[in-house]
């Protein structure tokens, strides 16, 4: 049996995880979404390929070990990593409101998933229904509760007092409880793109401040402020001696591209699942 911890990532500064800049005229450089509710996810390899990469930097002898060898690495020696990751989905997602303040949007299918990682016994029992906000979010009374204008048009809540309960406990000073919105697994993937960061960029000639041969391409982004969270599992053998961070359980790592414009700088907390020990 694996042992199971999981990870949990915010975002401070936009970040790209899809497809690469390229310089055709036109060229979207969308992120990688999951298949069912259209929201942008972390892939398990982006993720692998980066606590690897920090291992490297701290103890790389024993990157083979928790890794596995690396691929076309010239041996026919290839070995299983110790660590499996899954992909990382969101929990909350910053949406703005106009004339509002800023609200963390999320829907019932993301909350079962991080409910089945994080506290699978308590909270899987009480997932948030959908058009349900926090009991004090501020907005306009509506005939049975609170509108909220969003660019698409207007959606009614209706305030409960359990959703704070869904705020990650190391993050409880980030994200505002006062500000949670649960809308539809329908209604997610709109609201999601709606909030996506996007960036214009175009290619500049060498000589002269001026668009090289039309290159124009467009970038998209999870905002700075997301919230995701993925699973992984250690095969119990010495697993507490797996420290990607070093000592601490939180550190600041760059996923995904475009890091040399400011995209990618996100914070990445280890933890275990209620009720389960690191040994």
């Amino acid at each position: 049996m694996y042992e199971r911890r999981y990870g949990l990532i915010r975002t401070l500064a936009p970040l790209h995880v899809g497809a690469s800049a390229g310089e055709e005229a036109g060229n979207l450089n969308l992120i990688f979404r999951d298949a069912y509710t259209q929201t942008g996810i972390i892939p398990g390899s982006s993720i692998r390929g980066r606590f690897r990469a920090e291992m490297r930097r701290i103890a790389s002898n024993k990157c083979n070990h928790w890794y596995g060898s690396e691929a076309g690495a010239g041996t026919d020696d290839i070995s299983e990593g110790r660590v499996k990751f899954e992909y990382a989905s969101l929990v909350w997602l910053p949406v703005f409101c106009p004339g509002q303040p800023v609200v963390w949007v999320s829907c019932p299918r993301l909350l079962r998933r991080y409910a089945a990682i994080v506290d699978p016994d308590s909270l899987s029992r009480a997932i948030p229904k959908p058009y349900t906000c926090s009991s004090k979010l501020k907005g306009r009374k509506g005939e049975k509760g609170i509108t909220l204008f969003f660019n698409l048009g207007f959606l009614e809540v209706k305030p409960s007092d359990d959703l704070q309960d869904w705020i990650p406990e190391a993050l409880e000073d980030e994200i505002p409880a006062d500000r949670l919105v649960v809308v539809d697994d329908a209604d997610i993937g709109l609201i999601h793109d709606m909030a996506l960061y996007r960036q214009s960029r175009v290619k500049l000639d060498d000589q002269e401040k001026k668009v090289d041969g039309g290159a124009f391409f467009n970038v998209e982004a999870l905002p700075e402020g997301s919230v995701l969270v993925f699973p992984l599992a250690l095969k119990p053998e010495k697993a507490s001696d797996w420290k990607p961070l070093g000592s601490k359980d939180a550190e600041e790592l760059y996923f995904g591209g475009l890091e040399s414009v400011g995209f990618g700088r996100c914070e990445v907390t280890l933890a275990a699942p209620v009720g389960q020990e690191v040994r």
